[in-house]
């Protein structure tokens, strides 16, 4: 606003008391070049340069004609999320200022795609600035956050927690006195930034606020010494209950902080009462506050900037709704050195949301979340911290591995584009705003068209035909994920040109990738667009007729008649060119790395079986005869899922087909591995393993992960004979093999792949001592 120079300027809050912070801050950049009042909250400046208004009091035709409507050169709307509500959009219609500018944390609502009720399109579709949690911190904008993921001892799931009615039971758990200690106890031990505590503490329920503050108020705080100081603070609380609690948890300690007040700073976002008086003598005999516990009315539009630990006691429901709890403690304040987020994670279905919180990662790829879990501290800028304790970390990885409703959190990741950018999104779209994970969304519907035909229903129906469609399954499956370039530049070109030798292919590589890639490597990517990487011949049979292309005797790749016809259709091309982007966008993010380095792979990216068919120039999909072992000509692939589950069945020593193997790492160097049952050390297996050039560990760490992890090439150590008892009760041959890694393995994978192992073993110790 200052740099901009306008003349009149009115901000729109919806509470008095934002109008009245807001106008501080403002009046710390000016000083006392522009004049600056209030309308609302019992104050009538209207004819202030800067006016600080509330919109209950705004809205009514007794103040708003007050003002002619271009009498404002700006108007600023504060949680501009509100905008399409009716009072603000009087407002709206009534004014004509030069500019409204709008801010709000949270612009996604789930009603956006109401006619009217779209906040960007309010707006115009202009986004004048975002930024995230992650950018924020970069620029030292926020208080550093120290998050700890701490087992509760809850073991309420989900739908018991949000149920209307809880039995006398389950409600006992999370009141109980067991819980209580706990959380008193994390809370003491972790501790917080200055003199005393000043936390939030957000529950699921409001009875469980109610009753957990009043048990933390009879219960003696170990730091110091007396009772704590708490309240429940709910949706029946009015404005001067609400903000009383705000000033008692800011204050000092034995402190009542009375400067700097006027009388009107402590009449609330009402018209002046006759209670004033009463307040401000309550206010004068009021106590410092602990802790104030909520479900969520403390979510948005407060400002505790003392705020110094946050506790949360609920599932993480949506990642939006995390960030706002845990940004209530994220304002700088003096004495504030960094604020402590205490997070109880239960046996809750939505665990995954919390690293995707943390993250701002809104991919919802399986995979990056779990990195992000194993190795959240590498990603978090500056002084902040993120860690959980095993038990929790277990948690979120149960989580992860069964993530649930992902075809609703598709949905609403579309909406939330579509509104945004006031038109239909396209994969291309969900790739370059972060959001949902191309590859998600194809998992889940196999192509965008059908996808687009679910949510857009009529719309989008018969817009393709059965051949178009299956020509768009394939690519999605075979090239989307862009491993690797060749097919992904090819299709590109022949987008544009009816026919391309492979000299001209050839070059291309050289101008953009500087690498000569190879005869073999070009057939079979012609070979993979002519529909033949597949696994079995009915998929053959299906995929064979997409007639992209063909190669004649002059290795020239030439497009068909039936594609070029094919491309007349706009919506047919514009979902082919959309895979193509996504593809390369995708290898120039991840895989590139890889013809620098002159092997198909990146150390420690996933891959599925059958991206080592395809990366490997196999021509078919061999992922049907990848198990635990396969020699590709001069490699060998040894695949290892690193937690074996469990037989149930009390005949049988393992589950069918997965033995309990020996294969394990040492330490970062050294992996020790098993061979399948019956593979003595003379089997030509074995030697397989044993006499090729070049050999390859990838390992993913269970059967909830459907992709592996590359560990990288290791040469053998060791080879020894042994024996091993099958589910019939038969000893038969194994080997046993000692590998070292040629690179030593990340630390935070390796603890990622131990993590639960540990658990076990720590467990079964503890069953030891209690017998």
């Amino acid at each position: 606003m200052r740099e901009l120079g306008f003349k009149r300027v009115l901000f729109l809050v919806h509470r008095g008391q934002l109008a009245r912070q807001t106008k501080k801050s403002y009046e710390k950049i000016f000083d006392k070049s522009v004049s600056m009042g209030l309308v609302g909250a019992g104050y009538s400046d209207y004819d202030r340069d800067y006016v600080f208004a509330t919109v209950q009091t705004l809205n009514r035709d007794e103040h708003l004609r007050k003002y002619a409507p271009d009498d404002f050169d700006c108007i600023i709307l504060d949680e501009a999320h509100h905008s399409s509500a009716n009072t603000y959009q009087k407002v709206m219609n009534y004014f004509t200022p030069k500019l409204w500018l709008g801010m709000t944390a949270t612009p996604d609502k789930r009603d956006d795609d109401i006619d009217g009720k779209n906040i960007y399109q309010i707006f115009n579709y202009q986004i004048a600035y975002e930024i995230r949690l992650q950018q924020a911190m970069e620029e030292n904008m926020l208080c550093p956050f120290h998050y700890f993921g701490i087992t509760d001892v809850s073991l309420l799931g989900d739908k018991e927690i949000k149920s209307k009615k809880l039995t006398e039971s389950s409600f006992n758990q999370l009141v109980g006195d067991e819980r209580v200690k706990h959380i008193i106890e994390q809370a003491n031990y972790f501790g917080h930034s200055g003199d005393r505590v000043k936390g939030l503490i957000f529950c699921s329920r409001i009875d469980e606020s109610v009753e957990l503050s009043n048990k933390f108020n009879q219960t003696i705080n170990p730091e110091t010494g007396r009772f704590f100081r708490t309240i429940a603070l709910n949706g029946d609380a009015t404005e001067e209950e609400r903000q009383r609690a705000f000033e008692r948890l800011a204050m000092d300690e034995n402190t009542l902080d009375t400067t700097n007040k006027t009388n009107a700073d402590q009449i609330f976002d009402t018209e002046r009462t006759e209670k004033t008086d009463k307040v401000d003598k309550a206010d004068e005999n009021m106590q410092p506050l602990d802790y104030i516990f909520s479900v969520e009315i403390l979510n948005e539009g407060v400002d505790i900037v003392e705020v110094n630990q946050v506790i949360m006691l609920r599932p993480t429901e949506s990642p939006i709704v995390f960030i706002q709890q845990l940004g209530r403690g994220l304002r700088k304040a003096n004495g504030k050195e960094y604020v402590v987020i205490l997070d109880f994670i239960g046996n809750y279905n939505n665990n995954f949301m919390i690293p995707v919180a943390l993250s701002g990662d809104r991919s919802y790829n399986a995979d990056t979340i779990r990195k992000y879990v194993i190795s959240g501290n590498n990603t978090i800028p500056g002084a902040s911290t993120v860690h959980f304790d095993e038990i929790a970390k277990d948690r979120i990885f149960a989580s992860i591995g069964k993530i649930k409703g992902m075809k609703s959190i598709i949905r609403e990741s579309y909406v939330s584009l579509k509104n945004r950018l006031g038109r239909v999104p396209y994969l291309l779209d969900f790739y370059e705003n972060g959001e949902v994970d191309p590859l998600v969304i194809i998992k889940e519907y196999k192509t965008y068209q059908a996808f687009l035909e679910a949510v857009e229903k009529e719309l989008y129906t018969g817009r393709l035909n059965e051949q178009e469609k299956t020509t768009l399954e394939y690519l999605s499956k075979t090239i989307l994920s862009g491993t690797r370039p060749f097919e992904l530049e090819i299709l590109r070109q022949l987008m544009k040109k009816p026919s391309l030798s492979m000299k001209e292919i050839r070059e291309v590589f050289t101008q953009r990738y500087d690498y000569e890639v190879n005869v073999q490597s070009l057939d079979n990517a012609a070979d993979v667009l002519q529909g033949k990487f597949v696994s079995k011949d009915d998929e053959y049979k299906r995929f064979c007729r997409i007639d992209i292309l063909k190669e004649d005797n002059n290795n020239i790749f030439r497009r068909m008649n039936n594609f070029t016809t094919r491309l007349q259709n706009e919506e047919f091309k514009k979902q082919i060119d959309d895979i193509i982007e996504v593809g390369l966008k995708r290898y120039h993010d991840k895989y590139q790395t890889a013809l620098k380095n002159e092997s198909p792979f990146v150390l420690y990216e996933k891959y599925s079986r059958r991206d080592v068919s395809l990366l490997m120039n196999c021509g078919r999909d061999l992922s049907s005869t990848m198990y635990g072992m396969k020699r590709i000509d001069d490699d060998v692939f040894i695949f290892v899922t690193y937690h074996k589950e469990e037989s149930t069945d009390e005949q049988k020593n393992y589950v069918d087909g997965k033995p309990d193997y020996a294969d394990a790492f040492e330490d970062n160097m050294i992996f020790r591995w098993d061979s399948q049952i019956g593979r003595g050390v003379d089997s030509s297996y074995v030697s397989d393993v044993v006499n090729t050039k070049r050999k390859h560990l990838l390992v993913k760490k269970s059967d909830a992960e459907s992709n592996f992890y590359y560990m990288g090439e290791f040469d053998i150590v060791d080879v020894r004979a042994a024996r091993k008892r099958d589910n019939n009760g038969k000893e038969r041959d194994i080997t046993k093999f000692e590998m070292k890694m040629h690179h030593p393995v990340r630390e935070d994978l390796l603890r990622y792949l131990q993590s639960n192992l540990q658990q076990r073993l720590q467990n079964n110790t503890q069953e030891l001592k209690a017998i």
